[in-house]
């Protein structure tokens, strides 16, 4: 896993909980923490800060993975307004992952192993999502969708129809965005 992504960690955990709730993070997972961007890390170390904050924060490791990419995802437009500036609303930003936002990312940073998804777009208007990666991150994928959706004034709704998690040999994630409560009334 390339290392931009433990970067981003270590932000959205030091802006949130202190620079302290990372040092113990990096002592409970016994991981030295000297990321680069542009590393490259065994993915076993994003498994083992998952862990360390789940139980820290007396969450799920799914749903440290949630907030994370919720909270990942105002840092990426800030650092990367180009991959936002064309969309106006959260579906096609989420469209715009396999064919513009990972080949920019493999541009950037060598070697990074980004996932690949496949889109259906269903007839009551939801975005059917399939996710099948090794990584089983398909929590930052929802954090990251939730995270999106903000960005755009919207609320995402997001439903693993089916879960790897849960024994399912991929991911199914049906997405719905609509206007966020203060914008729809």
């Amino acid at each position: 896993m390339k290392g931009i992504i433990f970067n981003l960690l270590e932000e959205v955990v030091v802006a949130q909980h202190g620079d302290a709730a990372w040092d113990a993070l990096l002592d409970t997972a016994d991981l030295p923490g000297d990321y680069t961007s542009l590393g490259s890390y065994d993915d076993e170390e994003i498994v083992k800060l998952v862990a360390a904050g789940a139980g820290a924060l007396k969450m799920s490791p799914q749903e440290v993975l949630r907030w994370f990419g919720r909270e990942a995802m105002p840092l990426l437009a800030q650092r990367y307004p180009a991959f936002f500036v064309e969309h106006r609303t959260t579906l096609p930003f989420v469209l715009s992952v396999n064919s513009i936002i990972h080949p920019e990312v493999r541009k950037l940073y060598a070697g990074a192993h980004c996932p690949y998804f496949r889109f259906q777009q269903m007839p009551d208007g939801a975005l059917q999502m399939t996710y099948d990666s090794p990584r089983k991150l398909c929590a930052l994928a929802e954090g990251f969708i939730e995270g999106a959706a903000g960005q755009f004034g919207e609320t995402a709704n997001v439903e693993h129809l089916h879960c790897m998690h849960r024994g399912d040999d991929k991911c199914v994630l049906s997405i719905r965005a609509t206007a966020a409560a203060a914008d729809a009334a």
